[in-house]
């Protein structure tokens, strides 16, 4: 079950409209447009803006993208045949105002709020990214550790309890977006 069926939230561009898997939760207070994915149990809340315009989207399983972010992806070109899509793995949480561009975001990874990850950037599984700090073009961060600032650096590794942290947080998320859904929201 989706709320999808009657949410003005969804909307298509060159006649492709975004897909969503099973029980995915879309606020009707967001805007997706055009070739994005949501897989199975994922959430997108209040005032989030997604484009999947030029590129495509895909939003892993259990993932949540929170209120006021912002997702989008480079344009096919001369120079970048493929562009850039944005790619979010399974179990990820990116937090608050959070602003995503032409990325690849692993498996089980936090973002935190106000984060900024550029064009070409690469996170690898199990990583979080600490409040507010930006990874620039290109930059890859290797899985296990903490980065914070900016540019994001590598602060330390992450400890066993934030590693189980990592699929709890989504985990939160699958079970109040299915709270909202239950509710028909």
């Amino acid at each position: 079950m989706t709320n999808s069926q009657n949410n003005k939230s969804l909307r298509s561009y060159k006649r492709i409209v975004p897909q969503l898997k099973s029980n995915v939760y879309v606020d009707e207070a967001c805007v997706l447009v055009g070739d994005i994915t949501l897989d199975d149990d994922s959430s997108v809340w209040p005032l989030v803006a997604a484009r999947g315009d030029v590129n495509h989207i895909y939003i892993g399983k259990r993932t949540n993208i929170q209120d006021g972010s912002v997702l989008h992806v480079t344009r096919k070109s001369a120079s970048l045949p493929e562009g850039q899509p944005l790619i979010i793995g399974d179990d990820v949480t990116i937090g608050h105002k959070a602003m995503l561009h032409g990325c690849k975001v692993g498996n089980r990874i936090l973002v935190g709020m106000g984060a900024i990850i550029l064009d070409g950037a690469i996170l690898e599984d199990d990583v979080i990214l600490g409040a507010g700090s930006l990874v620039p073009p290109n930059k890859t961060l290797k899985s296990g550790f903490l980065y914070v600032g900016s540019p994001a650096k590598q602060a330390r590794p992450l400890t066993e309890a934030e590693l189980a942290f990592l699929p709890q947080s989504a985990d939160n998320y699958v079970r109040l977006k299915n709270e909202y859904l239950a509710e028909g929201n």
